[in-house]
């Protein structure tokens, strides 16, 4: 059956030679270019091609895999996100979202920063089970007043056109999520100040205007990510091939792969290789340019 596909490369710079090479390529699988455009945010470039197929996004994807390198990604996405229809768009908080790692910064008040980053470095790798390991960062935190929360929550700082990308969602009517391996006392403002249609993250222990150093309740790993995910397009409606996932680490991989499409922001090499897509410079907003809003 033959299907509209839209291919985007993105980078900061792109030359006229690259899309002519992703044009070529789609060409000798046998697509159609029926349509192409080309957009300058000024902080980076895009250039979308509609291609008409009747093999597939696989051989898409396999056509294009060689032109992507660092510099310049390339998103190949599929029809229902291309289509009319409410999208959910779902995404990873600490080192996505935001710029920062939360459990460092409070960390960082115990003096036990460095450490806690190893120990977060190797979890988002895969090479640590995410729970145990963020029980083990969160001890460390036991005895720190809770006043330490807010002071964090200051510091922190959205990734480059994270907001630009909710809003354009929002206003499109589209639902936007956020599901995290943090701290609930951390998200909440800030998903309030964002207007988030969901969110969900850990809830930190505190007694009596203390952290005691304890997860309360099952911690968000991934097959909860991925559980938020097909729970908020299920209650919405959204079939998961409208969904798009963003994220990180290891534990955001079930998530990505349930979505429609799949987008790795700055990931570890593990995730990047899984994804559908990898984002490998800092502005998050190029991702309204993979769906139709």
């Amino acid at each position: 059956m033959t299907e509209m596909y839209r291919v985007v490369s993105f980078g900061t710079r792109l030359e006229d030679s690259h899309s002519a090479k992703v044009r070529r390529a789609l060409q000798e699988t046998g697509a159609v270019v029926v349509g192409e455009s080309r957009s300058d945010s000024g902080r980076y470039q895009v250039a979308g091609l509609t291609v008409s197929t009747d093999h597939g996004i696989d051989t898409l994807r396999t056509a294009v895999a060689p032109l992507a390198s660092d510099g310049t990604g390339i998103a190949v996405v599929p029809p229902a996100l291309l289509g009319e229809g409410t999208k959910l768009l779902i995404m990873d908080v600490d080192s996505t979202l935001i710029k920062q790692e939360v459990i460092e910064l409070l960390a960082a008040h115990a003096g036990r920063e460095a450490e806690v980053a190893a120990v977060t470095e190797s979890a988002m790798r895969g090479e640590l089970d995410f729970a145990q390991s963020l029980h083990a960062r969160v001890a460390v935190l036991a005895g720190l007043a809770e006043g330490v929360i807010e002071d964090v929550g200051t510091r922190i700082e959205l990734s480059e056109g994270a907001e630009h990308l909710i809003e354009a969602f929002l206003e499109a009517g589209h639902v936007v999520a956020v599901v995290s391996g943090g701290f609930s006392q951390i998200l909440e403002p800030l998903a309030a100040r964002l207007n988030l249609t969901h969110a969900k993250a850990n809830e930190l222990g505190v007694d009596a205007g203390t952290l005691t150093g304890s997860v309360i309740g099952p911690v968000v790993d991934r097959a909860e990510k991925e559980r938020c995910l097909r729970a908020w397009s299920e209650a919405a409606g959204i079939p998961l091939e409208r969904t798009i996932a963003v994220g990180d680490g290891a534990n955001d991989l079930d998530m990505l792969a349930a979505a429609g499409l799949g987008v790795a922001f700055n990931a570890k090499p593990a995730v990047r290789a899984a994804a559908d897509v990898a984002v490998n410079f800092p502005y998050l907003d190029v991702v309204r340019h993979f769906v139709r809003l």
